[in-house]
């Protein structure tokens, strides 16, 4: 799909989007987050249309597009106010062979520019691109204070959430409004990331990873979907850290989850146990250290619901319950 350059194509204002319902197409509509967000937004009274891959979800209603072979439906956005791009591989399964790395790149870096090649042949594009990131931006920082200003760090996680940010970036010269949200460790029940960190301290051989004193970014699922609601109809632009504000070091959380589970937490994974297992990934995900902060998002007026791990835990550990209404200018 080639781009057509029309940025001055008219979009809606400001006052059409907070007065009225919106259409938002979500990429990734079947994740974690993407089911989250499309319940909430359907919730609150918008049309979602889901982006679905050729052969999966046959029954589902929605465009298919297909980012490996950069194919979309003609037409898949259009009417839509919004676009939320949440896909991409999942990135922490397993060690990062080769081929593991460049399904990492080439599943979110070609998803987002199919998305932005094909609003650049709208005449009526969308108004904002919410296209998703990750704290990994920032590397291995140690206790550095980590805000959206700061610079990009080293290693694969750091230079794939740079390019993936600059490919939705392109978006902001068709003049749609571009937010990339660069969220920490989600926490929910049903959540990857925090299973695997339960599993072991639920068999009482849980403990930090590595000296436990890196510190772990982290923030809730409803807080996450609120945010990104909260994108769709503030003027915010630009990388946003979406973390919670009360932030732990990896021995912190740890205790605090393992209390919360009624089990002990004394047996640490050691470092080189984890490289063994995981080599690059256990370096980069588990041992690596960055203190982000959600300055941008609380300069917004965004307030989180579960700000610190004692609001946090208890609710994403018990049975799913609705999450307070939107901070939205509806």
């Amino acid at each position: 799909m080639q781009h057509s350059q029309n940025p001055s194509s008219p979009n809606r204002t400001d006052s059409e989007l907070t007065d009225t319902r919106m259409t938002v197409a979500i990429a990734g509509a079947s994740g974690l987050v993407g089911t989250a967000l499309a319940e909430r937004l359907q919730d609150a009274g918008h049309r979602v249309v889901r982006l679905r891959r050729p052969g999966r979800n046959v029954a589902a209603d929605g465009p298919t597009w297909d980012p490996a072979h950069g194919t979309i439906d003609d037409g898949a956005l259009d009417g839509c106010d919004a676009v939320v791009n949440l896909a991409g591989a999942s990135i922490g399964d397993g060690r990062w062979t080769k081929r593991r790395k460049r399904l990492l790149r080439d599943s979110r870096i070609d998803a987002t520019r199919l998305l932005v090649d094909a609003m650049a042949t709208m005449e009526r594009r969308p108004r904002v691109l919410v296209s998703a990131s990750a704290v990994g931006f920032y590397g291995d920082r140690g206790d550095d204070r980590l805000i959206e200003s700061d610079a990009r760090g080293r290693g694969f996680l750091a230079e794939l959430a740079a390019d993936w940010e600059a490919e939705a970036q392109a978006a902001e010269d068709l003049g749609v409004r571009v937010v990339t949200p660069r969220f920490g460790v989600i926490l929910d029940r049903d959540a990857e990331a925090l299973r695997r960190m339960m599993l072991p301290i639920r068999l009482g051989v849980g403990g930090p990873l590595g000296n436990g004193r890196q510190w772990m970014p982290w923030v809730t699922l409803a807080d996450v979907t609120r945010a990104i609601e909260f994108f769709l109809t503030h003027e915010v632009h630009g990388a946003v850290n979406v973390v919670a504000p009360g932030e732990e070091r990896n021995r912190t959380f740890t205790k605090a989850l393992a209390r919360r589970l009624h089990r002990p937490a004394i047996l640490p994974a050691p470092g080189f146990a984890l490289r063994l297992l995981l080599g690059q990934a256990a370096d980069e995900l588990l041992l690596a250290s960055t203190r982000a902060e959600p300055a941008r998002l609380t300069e917004a007026g965004f307030t989180f619901v579960h700000p610190d791990l004692a609001s946090a835990l208890p609710a994403v550990l018990a049975p799913r319950a609705p999450v307070p209404g939107p901070q939205s200018a509806y």
